[in-house]
């Protein structure tokens, strides 16, 4: 089986690593190409695979070709890709690009459309997927052998994806932002930078470990460390005046908003 990746950008490098990582496919069978000289640079020092300019010479000779392109260029692609192999399987990481949007561009509906993260990048990847209407269940079978590599990986309905990317695809964001916003308050308390980050990380760090080893639930294990009256519960107190849940509903809004957007 050949895996074209068009695309070669760090998420791209990303999965290449973890099928190399795992022995999934052999190395001859994994191709990719980018028009942008960085990326293909970047790629092969990452991946040590070489990457093409262009999917000329390769597009019809792949049995899988996955996505990993901006969503504003996928006409530029669909312009300028050979024929492909009738059987082809598309899997799409691109966001917002729909399973309808994709079948009409590639005239198939062997389509699998994956919302991944960012943390696939250290194998911690959170990654949702959806099957188009010709897709079965060997299309499913190998997004999972692909993408259970770099993490965790759900089937889902593809109504859930916009959903999906709101949480999981934008979600580093959020955390890094919070972090960063932690790291800053910590300086101005008097703790030097790199302490103020490093105590950030940490804390955000054991605080998932806690949920993943089933501790408690969030609501538990934040009732768990809020003493009445104490420093945590001053802290939440002015969380809770300003509407830091309404906020996040807010802007995981304006990310579902914006993925349904770039689908339309």
């Amino acid at each position: 089986m050949n895996l074209l990746f068009i695309g070669a950008g760090k998420m791209a490098s990303a999965i290449v690593s973890g099928i190399l990582n795992e022995n999934l496919f052999p190395h001859d069978n994994i191709w990719a190409c980018d028009i942008n000289p960085e990326a293909r640079e970047e790629f092969s020092r990452r991946t040590t695979l070489s990457c093409a300019k262009s999917a000329e010479s390769l597009a019809g000779k792949a049995d899988v070709l996955l996505l990993a392109i901006k969503p504003q260029g996928l006409e530029q692609l669909l312009a300028s890709l050979p024929p492909r192999k009738p059987e082809a399987l598309v899997l799409s990481i691109c966001a917002g690009l729909s399973i309808a949007r994709l079948r009409q561009g590639f005239a198939t509906g062997r389509i699998v459309r994956v919302m991944p993260n960012t943390p696939l990048m250290v194998g911690m990847g959170a990654s949702c997927y959806a099957l188009g209407s010709e897709s079965d269940e060997s299309a499913a079978a190998l997004t999972e052998k692909v993408f259970a590599t770099l993490g965790k990986t759900w089937r889902v309905s593809e109504e859930l994806l916009d959903a999906v990317t709101a949480i999981s695809g934008s979600g580093p964001a959020y955390m890094f932002e919070f972090i960063e916003a932690l790291r800053l308050a910590g300086i101005k308390l008097g703790l030097p930078d790199e302490l103020a980050l490093q105590l950030a990380v940490q804390t955000m760090r054991g605080s998932v470990e806690m949920l993943q080893q089933g501790l408690g639930t969030p609501e538990e294990l934040r009732q768990a460390v809020t003493s009445p009256g104490g420093t945590t519960a001053a802290a939440l107190k002015v969380m809770q005046e300003a509407d830091f849940r309404g906020l996040v509903e807010r802007l995981t809004q304006a990310a579902c908003t914006r993925s349904k957007e770039l689908g339309a």
